[in-house]
């Protein structure tokens, strides 16, 4: 090989072999630095940081998303919480999983809802993060070290003649490097004098805009009773007009249908409806509450404003309204009003109401807040079964009511089967199904829209709030159904009309032989359905399992 005069070729052949062992050996480093990273981000996510203060607990983990970075984010069902920083480096991003604990309703049930209440002290605070954050960075430093001594250790084992003193060193040094890099950026980043911009979305951004949004719903509902008598006051007029008749004569009984109240006293609203068009009875198809304990319903006023509704209220459990398989402790609280009549008080145990002549009959729903399950169909086949079984051999109920549509579509009843659960009104023959009175509740279903027309811009956007008036005429038979829909209540201006009006006969063409309804909804006759031993099969299919 030809070579300059003067020039060792074996010294030059030495120094690219040198400068590309450097070279590999950087790149390996590198590869290790990021394989630390991701080790110590994985080791956060599988073993989340938790920190709490008096009211509130959060699971704390870094986020390995480019989006996050430099930026603490904070999702809940009702809106996300964004604080960006900016800093001199990048920092990893954190993500906060934030829960209310239990004790809050503690401090609810000593008066009315105070934001100032939940707020923590600057003190308080300070110390639940600068714990959390010493947590979140050992739990890296140690899913770091992990990852690139176990890479280390393969590289060792998978060479002839592999060093394990070399290994050792580059993967202290690489998770030197991959905690020193990170933490410095978050040590210099996050700090109160470097929060470039705090973000609010959905629910959450309307309570920004609005700081008493969430602390006069009763006192909103009493607001919107006026705009809802304007619904039923039109929905008469068009009745007047077109169905001057009753097809089945005249009118024997009113019920009221709501479902899916999810937490929230919309019962100002409740009593007006009942008031103003001389309804008979409340029939509920459950998911009261939201989180199956009987303090959301306590501090909320509920069961208050059921029983000044001064008419009967006929009740079944939703999911939402128990914690387990076996708690019962929402029923128990209801059957101490005064005016509540549960047909199912406790399970298998069935109860047939004769309210003005109109017998109801139904069963709660046996799944509870927070199940988990992969055949949900089962649990509601048995429930079915077994209301089936007790009520072989009697007369149908005029009225057969459940939570689940799941069930009440398998049955059948002398007038109508009701259900609630999918926030939506729906009409299948016989089968009504009851959307959510306060559309889904504020945890459910509230959302800004990313395009929304312009005279609405900035309203939030959700399911409609939705409720029935079912009429029964002399003979027995469904005389009407009127439906009625708005939204936008909790914002305080209700907008969005929809009311149908629906003949009897459509729903329930033929009426029961031999029978006379009437009266006041004053007397209510219970009779106890006796079980028989059989249980009556059923369709076993697939049932939703989305909860609303």
């Amino acid at each position: 090989m030809a070579h300059t005069p003067g020039q060792d070729p074996a010294a030059g052949t030495s120094t690219a072999r040198r400068w590309a062992r450097l070279a590999r050996r950087a790149l390996l480093m590198v590869l290790l630095v990021v394989a630390a990273v991701l080790g110590g981000i994985t080791v956060t996510r599988l073993w989340p940081v938790t920190a709490e203060t008096q009211y509130f607990t959060a699971n704390l983990w870094l986020s390995p998303s480019w989006e996050h970075v430099s930026t603490v984010h904070t999702p809940t069902v009702v809106g996300d919480i964004d604080l960006v920083f900016d800093g001199p480096l990048p920092a990893p991003g954190i993500e906060a999983q934030v829960q209310v604990r239990d004790e809050v309703t503690d401090l609810l049930a000593r008066g009315r809802l105070s934001v100032d209440s939940f707020q923590p002290e600057p003190e308080e605070l300070r110390a639940a993060v600068d714990e959390a954050l010493g947590e979140v960075a050992w739990k890296f430093g140690f899913g770091a070290l992990a990852s690139t001594a176990l890479l280390s250790a393969l590289w060792v084992l998978g060479r002839r003649h592999g060093s394990w003193n070399r290994a050792w060193v580059a993967s202290l040094t690489a998770t030197g490097l991959a905690v020193a890099l990170p933490g410095a950026a978050a040590y210099t980043t996050y700090h109160a004098d470097n929060l470039l911009e705090f973000r609010t979305t959905s629910l959450l951004g309307r309570v920004q805009a609005s700081g008493s949004l969430l602390t006069s719903i009763s006192g909103q509902a009493e607001q919107a009773a006026p705009y809802v008598q304007n619904l039923l006051a039109l929905t008469e007029a068009l009745r007047q007009e077109y169905a001057p008749v009753e097809p089945r004569g005249t009118e024997a009984a009113r019920f009221l249908l709501v479902s899916d109240i999810h937490g929230q006293n919309y019962y100002p609203l409740v009593r007006e409806i009942v008031r103003s068009r001389d309804i008979t009875a409340v029939i509920d198809t459950g998911d009261l509450v939201n989180f199956g304990l009987t303090r959301e319903a306590e501090v909320a006023g509920l069961f208050e404003g059921i029983e000044s509704l001064g008419v009967p209220y006929v009740f079944v459990r939703g999911n939402h309204d128990a914690v387990s398989p076996v708690d019962d402790a929402v029923l128990r609280r209801m059957a101490e009003i005064r005016n509540v009549v549960l047909l199912e008080p406790s399970a298998g145990q069935y109860v047939e109401a004769e309210i003005a002549g109109v017998r109801i009959s139904g069963w709660n729903d046996v799944r509870y807040f927070a199940e988990q399950s992969d055949d949900f169909a089962a649990a509601q086949a048995e429930a079915l079964e077994a209301y089936l079984a007790a009520t072989s051999g009697r007369p149908l109920s005029d009225i057969v009511i459940s939570h689940q549509p799941w069930g009440t579509q398998r049955t059948q009843a002398e007038g109508v089967t009701v259900a609630g659960h999918l926030h939506t009104p729906t009409l299948n023959g016989q089968h009504i199904g009851v959307g959510s009175f306060t559309g889904g509740g504020l945890f459910n279903q509230f959302i800004i829209p990313e395009d929304v027309e312009e005279e609405t811009g900035g309203e939030i956007a959700g399911q409609p709030y939705a409720f029935d008036i079912l009429t029964v005429g002399e003979d027995c038979g469904i005389a009407s159904l009127t439906r009625y829909s708005y939204r936008n209540l909790v914002s305080g201006r209700p907008q969005y009309d929809d009311v149908s009006l629906i003949n009897g006969t459509r729903v329930d063409p033929a009426p029961p032989e031999g029978r006379t309804c009437g009266g006041s909804g004053d007397e209510v006759v219970l009779t106890p359905i006796a079980p028989v031993e059989e249980p009556v099969p059923v369709e076993d299919e697939a049932v939703a399992t989305q909860d609303p």
